[in-house]
């Protein structure tokens, strides 16, 4: 019963496909809406920047970051979840705003200090190997990059110091954490890490 319910919760949620995903992206777009636009706007992107959205899913926050940022890319290892956002943000994408690749957090496929903000919201429980994920975050963003990553608290995979810490070993500066309820009942409390990439 176990397996079936973990399976059940991956194919919507951890790696959505098929009709169990497209429901997942539904009731992420809905859930995730207003953390997804908080983080966006705390990560505070300008026209010129170059924005990396990990895992952006049905492409509420994607959208958010194109409408500030002419650069957005968005890095999304399910083809179900692309489909959705190419088609969310099907306007911004015939703009050039931005464009969706296969990938993950540990797997960006960006050149070296190329990118000038990092964002992910809610999918930091779902990296296998959070060092691994935070160097290659790392790796990617210019120096004085920003990193923003939220997460549902109550689904961190540790303890909010613990995560600063790891940040912090993966070479960024100013670590900051807080937690942040957001304003709608179906959304449970974001945890938050902001850096600089030194």
């Amino acid at each position: 019963m176990e397996s079936i319910t973990r399976r059940l919760l991956t194919n919507c949620f951890g790696r959505p496909s098929g009709p169990l995903g497209r429901l997942g992206g539904v009731l992420m777009a809905l859930g995730n809406a207003a953390t997804e636009r908080h983080a966006v706007a705390l990560a505070a992107p300008a026209e010129q920047d170059v924005v990396l959205v990990i895992g952006p899913g049905p492409g509420v926050g994607l959208a958010a970051a194109a409408e500030r940022s002419a650069h957005v890319v968005g890095i999304e290892p399910s083809e179900a979840m692309r489909a959705m956002a190419r088609r969310r943000c099907a306007p911004l994408i015939a703009r050039g705003r931005l464009r969706l690749s296969p990938g993950t957090a540990a797997r960006t496929g960006q050149p070296d200090a190329s990118v000038d903000v990092v964002i992910s919201v809610n999918n930091l429980q779902l990296w296998p190997d959070v060092p691994a994920a935070l160097a290659e975050l790392h790796r990617v963003l210019r120096p004085g990059g920003r990193l923003l990553i939220t997460a549902h608290e109550k689904l961190l995979p540790t303890h909010l110091p613990a995560l600063a810490a790891m940040v912090h070993a993966a070479g960024f500066g100013s670590v900051r954490t807080w937690t942040w309820q957001p304003p709608t009942r179906m959304a449970p409390t974001a945890a938050l890490v902001s850096a600089v990439r030194v």
